[in-house]
């Protein structure tokens, strides 16, 4: 972690005033036959590049995108290198979070919570709500075992990737700080060999783009999109007043997400601290209803899991088909190797890097083993699930799911569709501005910019269907793995060498406890 000198902070007033004359000019962009201009001048190069980065090699037949690969392989090596950190460590992480060690003193912006809300803002999100859909409706319900394991492999990904972020971040005077993987790759590799100091730039760098373009699509446009829609099918369908109002509806939802990005990563702590719990909460319990209205069917669903894992019956591919849709859903879901959590935890307030890995451990956690888990149940215990079903209408699926039981739940869902789109655009923004910041420098303008971009977007992905421009920034999300990924490879003796200093003096009893922790003992 470096120290370096003070730049400039916030954007105050001047920023608040810029957001409404910006998306003001949002209307406009929503003319008849603009969004098809667009995606007739874009699709030629989003084609290019998802083709590349989503290409496939076969798998007893089965077309498995290279990325998926890529994430997996990275997952279980890193597993077995740190000799199953994923369940070892668990317990000490929950201590984390809870706050028993915070030191107040320590460098950072926010707790251990606060920057594992933020992430887990990021990635709960539609994904777990129509990617499982899709995922349990192509694989069949063995999908949902795969879908586990990787969830629990993708464990280990987090911790290795947000221990380097701390470990690699630059602290200001002021005391904010930037994280990410485009410091670990640029600094960490220089600093373990000066052969590799030009391959980490390079990597930083394609890191920091590909972060940037993910940003404003798939971590905004597409958020904006898909909430919408839902609403927009609640209050009436084609008839609803909303139906030709996008703009007005982004924005909202830009005055919204503008309110809190001003503050930087402690307005967006402040908020995911709040939006996380209850809409986890709010989902997974509405969930959890479902499955006990159903409770008979539980020992026939879990069967119908378990013996689809292996068999595979019915299921292009068999078993291996069954296991890539269950991977699949996992590996997009919680962006574990993607390197987007390593931006939020890097701000923690903590001098030993190894603590936030630790509590990255819970993102895969929450977000695949749990949310998505009680998706694909609700799906399986339901009897709703199609393999005919269109992935485009995955959100409509898991409707129908929970209205097969629950008449009023689309209105649920739609609180649930908005606020985890909310809580993963503003995490997305903060990602997106310090890939942004890497790139042009710390500044007020270049932070103004940014944030003035991010909200335009927001209004143009909820009044246009830019299908070509979501497509290209969906690739640009996962491209951000390869950079992520290579690097770390080269940097785990350093990860090793951190956690065996910590772990050697958690075990002696010589870490400090903080208050109702410090008084407990």
């Amino acid at each position: 972690m470096s120290r370096i000198s003070p730049r400039s902070i916030g954007v105050g007033s001047r920023l608040a005033v810029a957001i409404a004359s910006l998306v003001a000019a949002a209307p406009a962009a929503a003319e008849q036959g603009v969004d098809q201009r667009i995606n007739d001048a874009i699709r030629p190069v989003a084609d290019a590049v998802s083709g590349f980065i989503f290409s496939s090699v076969s798998v007893s037949g089965v077309a498995v995108p290279f990325v998926l690969l890529w994430l997996l392989f990275a997952a279980i090596l890193f597993t077995f290198y740190f000799k199953f950190i994923n369940f070892r460590a668990f317990r000490h992480g929950f201590q984390l979070v809870r706050g028993d060690y915070n030191d107040p003193l320590a460098a950072g912006e926010v707790t251990h919570f606060q920057a594992l809300a933020t992430a887990l803002s990021g990635t709960v999100g539609l994904g777990n709500i129509a990617g499982v859909a899709v995922a349990v409706s192509l694989g069949g319900p063995g999908a949902t075992f795969w879908m586990i394991l990787a969830g629990l492999l993708g464990m280990s990904s987090k911790f290795v990737e947000c221990t380097l972020g701390v470990k690699y971040r630059n602290e200001y005077t002021d005391g904010t700080v930037s994280g990410g993987p485009m410091y670990y790759l640029s600094k960490g590799l220089a600093e373990s060999s000066e052969k590799l100091r030009t391959l980490g730039r390079v990597l930083a760098a394609m890191f920091a783009v590909f972060c940037i373009g993910g940003s404003f699509g798939g971590g905004n446009m597409f958020q904006a999109n898909q909430s919408f829609k839902q609403v927009v099918a609640v209050t009436g369908g084609d008839a609803s007043w909303l139906a030709d109002k996008g703009w007005l509806f982004g924005l909202v939802i830009a005055t919204l997400v503008g309110l809190v990005i001003i503050g930087g990563i402690q307005g967006i702590a402040r908020v995911t601290t709040k939006v996380v719990p209850f809409m986890g909460v709010l989902y997974v319990g509405a969930g959890l209803i479902v499955i006990g209205i159903h409770l008979p069917d539980i020992p026939s669903a879990f069967g119908a899991i378990l013996s689809g894992a292996f068999t595979g019956e019915g299921i292009a591919g068999g078993t291996v088909g069954v296991l890539i849709q269950g991977f699949k859903r996992a590996a997009f879901s919680n962006e574990a190797g993607i390197g987007s959590a390593a931006i939020a935890h890097s701000a923690v307030r903590t001098n030993r890097p190894v603590t936030e890995g630790f509590v990255a451990l819970y993102e895969p956690f929450v977000d695949t083993v749990v949310v998505c888990t009680v998706t694909a149940l609700v799906i399986v215990v339901t009897g709703t699930w199609d393999p005919s079903v269109d992935p485009s209408q995955g959100v409509a699926l898991t409707s129908s799911a929970f209205e097969s039981t629950i008449s009023w739940f689309p209105w649920v869902l739609t609180v649930a569709v908005v606020l985890f789109a909310y809580s993963t655009m503003i995490s997305w923004s903060y990602y997106g501005l310090k890939a942004w910041t890497y790139l042009f420098g710390e500044s007020v303008v270049t932070d103004a910019v940014y944030k003035l971009l991010f909200l335009f977007f927001v209004v143009v992905g909820s009044s246009m269907q830019l299908g070509s421009v979501i497509d290209f920034s969906d690739a640009m999300i996962f491209a951000m793995a390869f950079p992520n990924v290579l690097g770390i490879y080269f940097l785990l003796p350093v990860v090793r060498k951190e956690l065996d200093e910590y772990w050697a003096d958690y075990k002696a009893g010589r870490l400090r406890k903080f208050g109702k922790a410090a008084r407990r003992a």
